[in-house]
């Protein structure tokens, strides 16, 4: 009876394999049975009539068919069914016709539901039935329904959904009125609140605690977190980021007063460099925080003049080697900007006196400027310029980045209201992915390094009027320029340290966070290196030149503004001591944090979770959690010389030119590249190896065992990404394409418009969808393809490529230097262009952050493994092949020899 009763339980509750108590677990508190809605009836019963949304087409038509000729839908069989024959499940196969394919609209079911069975169709093949179970004989217990309401997951989805469905917003418009009271501006108030404050922040970060206390500290700072991230506004902000802060300075304060008890000279060696980067890490995090907690959010600031007494602007478009289909598009793009003709002037400055280029200038109607020597690179190409123009202000714009119609429009609105305003700065977009994006497959689902740069930080430092120049895609006052003698020339970083002398003068500076020009990314790792490595050792060198927090006529927060971007880029070395901090003990036993386990995650805990919630409040959509620790990976070994030497050497290194236009003929490693990512991995491996043989030998440490083991698999895990970047794709495309849909009409040899639209755009080619499908367009078929430029329509030549339904992918024919301006305003430089290209990237969710740098590290590994054993096939198979060549010749010499003989 025991037996009987188990059977109909494990019925009940689906439990796959009565014999195993797993099984029992997973169906009681795991994955709860799926819901029946099969009653026992005491008289027969016909089957419901399907729906026609169940089966698609020719089946629901068949079965109504049959309906309406008497013969009455198909019974299932049942317990009690129309046919008497007990009712079983069965998993439906999917109908497939006769070429094997799958018909989408054939599904029948979903695993697990009841229904009328499908008989054969005229046309189709038999359903195979699969393996049935059987269904619950009658309705849930009661006890079942109970257990089911109070499962984990059944609760925690009621959870979430009733804590997302509170609003607090009124919360924030509370706090906010409670902020703005006069109280709050008097003087003595501030101080003493301030005052009050610096103290209390300071016992609740240096008071000891016991260890239940310091647990519950971080489970009541945590909720808390928790609860004020859900509230919108400045005030929730503040506050969540002095809850990180306390949690970061709380264990800062442990590990400077309790674990820095070293046993030998080796351990303290590693010790305090463990502790120093620790500290430059959180030095970084209070002042990223100080910049980034209130983004002003500047808005566009229309021009007040009438159009005949707007200003004159030089545009300058510099360029070294770059091909003329980089540099042309951006000029063609300058010339077109919607500024009076007579007061602006399109100045190409080529540093590489190429006769091509001069043609071109004088093709497209702008000025061509050169000079004997290359003395300063690019800030001494600009100041060249500089001499033998005389615009009121300056746009400068990198040669592959071509500005929208309405770029001096939308700027000079607040250079013209402020007199001091010297610079205004816009974002640097990238319509094509970069290594990170391109070799990963992230690109417009996770956000680049740059996306917080311009996203964020840059409107937080224009808070304090401490944003600054950024190269290209800005406007500049020219007597501003002059009053500081041109673009800086002392470092190679000269638009940051431009900035920096202008802000010493007294001007003010905007940063206006609006995409109003786009160009290309860095093409391959080693040129993305080549680049960081610039900047990493122009900002060392600005800050061993010209220090932000020495010298006059910088406020305060600007002082701080400018170290931490200068800062930033000494995280090479830290970030190695954190890539090889626990191979310390796992090799030699090394204790290097004199602490217990239990107790270090206590303090530990709380500074790792706390802190990257309050990142990912304020970052959102412009930083994922854990991304910026493989930025820093993958850079680290590059920017840790360059930077230190800068320190001491600060004249030395060079200008390098970011190339642009490349092609990557096939997919490879770059082991030159990588070299530094796998001596790490191979130091990590190892590490992971003595780990586990110490776990073995001395079983009584495995909780100092398995945090270091724990931190070098995170190691490995992020390595493994670094790799999988350096991992060059295949790219042929000489051409970007961009994903969009605009207005288009095809036209047809015999002039018909057939209006449709784009898919993606190049400046070599489009596609189309809305073509129709009965269309008869060859391959090489010359056409002509209406794109419009703010309603004007603009006809180009085309050629076919390819024709698949109602896609059509079309190649632009020999256009002339008007045609290429014309496609340029329909497509690239739109005033609509790039307005809501930053909304497709993904939310940030740090445990799936987390899983997928995991995911990305462990699929290199297993490619690279993958590609190992490749090679060793194709070795033993040419060496069999070579050993058999050689066995067959030597017969063929012995033979001969024997028929001699």
């Amino acid at each position: 009876m025991t037996v009987g009763v188990l059977k109909r339980w494990a019925r009940a509750l689906q439990v796959e394999r009565p014999d195993d108590w797993r099984c029992w677990l997973t169906r009681l508190f795991v994955l709860p049975p799926q819901r029946r809605r099969i009653r026992l009836a005491p008289t027969h019963r016909t089957a419901p009539q399907p729906r026609p949304d169940e089966v698609a087409g020719g089946a629901a038509s068949w079965r109504r068919d049959r309906s309406a000729n008497g013969a009455g839908p198909t019974t299932a069989p049942g317990p009690l069914g129309a046919s008497g024959a007990p009712i079983r499940r069965q998993r439906i196969g999917v109908l497939r016709r006769g070429n094997g394919r799958q018909d989408a609209g054939t599904r029948r079911m979903a695993f697990g539901q009841t229904g009328p069975a499908v008989p054969p169709m005229p046309g189709l093949p038999p359903l195979a039935p699969v393996a049935t179970s059987a269904a619950p004989t009658g309705p849930l217990p009661a006890w079942r329904r109970v257990l089911a309401a109070v499962s984990p997951g059944r609760l925690w989805d009621r959870y979430l959904e009733h804590w997302r469905a509170i609003d607090f917003a009124p919360v924030s418009r509370v706090l906010e009125r409670w902020s703005d009271l006069p109280l709050w501006r008097r003087r003595p108030v501030r101080i003493g609140l301030g005052l009050v404050s610096v103290l209390a922040f300071w016992l609740a970060a240096s008071t000891p605690m016991s260890p239940f206390s310091q647990f519950m500290f971080f489970i009541a700072m945590l909720l808390l977190v928790l609860l004020v991230r859900r509230i919108p506004g400045n005030l929730p902000t503040l506050a969540l980021v002095s809850l990180a802060l306390l949690a970061s300075c709380r264990y800062g304060w442990w590990r400077v007063t309790e674990s820095l008890d070293f046993d030998s000279a080796w351990e303290s060696v590693l010790g305090y460099g463990l502790l120093l980067a620790e500290l430059y890490a959180w030095l970084v995090m209070v002042l990223g925080f100080l910049q980034t907690s209130r983004p002003l959010k500047r808005p566009i600031v229309p021009i007040e003049l009438p159009r005949d007494q707007w200003p004159t602007v030089d545009v300058y478009i510099p360029t070294y080697n770059e091909p003329l289909s980089v540099v042309g598009p951006t000029v063609l793009a300058a010339r077109d900007m919607d500024w009076p003709a007579d007061r602006l002037r399109i100045h190409l400055l080529d540093d590489g006196r190429r006769p091509e280029m001069r043609a071109f200038a004088d093709e497209a109607g702008v000025h061509y400027l050169t000079r004997s020597d290359n003395r300063h690179a690019k800030a001494g190409n600009l100041n060249a310029a500089m001499k033998v123009t005389d615009g009121e202000y300056i746009a400068i714009f990198d040669c592959d980045h071509m500005p929208v119609r309405g770029f001096l429009v939308n700027t000079m609105g607040w250079l013209l209201r402020d007199e001091r305003c010297a610079l205004v700065q816009t974002p640097h977009h990238f319509f094509s992915p970069d290594p990170f994006e391109r070799n990963l497959d992230t690109f417009r689902r996770v956000p680049n390094e740059g996306v917080l740069f311009y996203g964020l930080v840059q409107d937080g430092n224009d808070v304090w009027n401490a944003s600054f120049f950024c190269g290209s895609c800005a406007v500049l006052r020219r007597s501003a320029l002059e009053e500081i003698d041109g673009i800086a020339v002392e470092t190679v970083t000269e638009d940051a340290h431009t900035a920096l002398k202008l802000h010493r003068r007294g001007w003010r500076t905007a940063y206006l966070n609006e995409t109003l020009a786009a160009g290309l990314a860095t093409e391959s790792l080693a040129g993305h290196v080549r680049q960081r490595i610039r900047w990493a050792r122009g900002m060392a060198q600005i800050f061993r030149v010209d220090c932000p927090l020495l010298g006059p006529g910088l406020t305060p927060m600007q002082r701080l503004c400018y170290s931490n971007a200068m800062l930033h880029f000494f995280y090479g070395l830290p970030r190695l001591v954190f890539l090889t901090a626990p191979l310390g003990y796992l090799f030699f036993e090394f204790h290097i944090i004199h602490a217990q386990v239990g107790t270090l995650l206590l303090y530990l805990l709380p500074h790792l979770v706390l802190p990257h919630i309050a990142n990912a409040h304020i970052a959102g959509p412009h930083r994922h959690t854990f991304w910026s620790e493989l930025y820093e990976t993958v850079l680290a070994w590059y920017v840790a010389v360059p930077t230190t030497a800068a320190l001491f050497n600060p004249r030395g290194g060079n200008f390098d030119v970011t190339a642009k236009g490349g092609l990557i003929e096939q997919t490879h490693v770059d082991w030159h590249i990588a070299r530094p990512y796998f001596a790490l991995v191979v130091l990590n491996a190892a590490g992971v190896l003595f780990g586990l043989g110490r776990l073995v030998v001395y079983p009584t440490e495995w909780g100092t065992i398995t945090l270091n083991l724990a931190w070098t698999v995170y190691n490995l895990l992020a390595l493994g990404a670094a790799i999988g970047v350096a991992r060059e794709r295949r790219q042929v495309r000489r051409n970007t394409r961009v994903t969009s849909r605009l207005r288009a009409e095809l036209m047809t040899p015999d002039g018909e418009l057939l209006p449709c639209e784009t898919e993606d755009y190049a400046l070599a080619g489009v596609g189309l969808r809305g073509v129709p499908a009965d269309l008869a367009l060859p391959s090489g078929q010359t056409l002509g393809l209406r794109l419009f430029d703010e309603g004007r329509p603009q006809l180009l030549p085309v050629q076919v490529v390819s024709h698949r339904g109602d896609r059509l992918a079309l190649k632009f024919g020999r256009l002339n230097l008007d045609q290429q301006a014309a496609l340029i305003r329909c497509t690239f430089t739109r005033k609509d262009a790039w307005v809501n290209w930053q909304l497709a990237p993904e939310s940030d969710r740090a445990m799936h952050g987390l899983i997928e740098i995991a995911r990305l590290g462990w699929s290199s590994y297993a490619l690279l493994i993958r590609n190992a054993l490749g090679h060793v096939r194709d070795g033993a198979a040419g060496w069999r092949s070579d050993a058999g060549a050689w066995l067959g010749d030597r017969a063929a010499r012995m033979r001969r020899a024997l028929e001699r003989s």
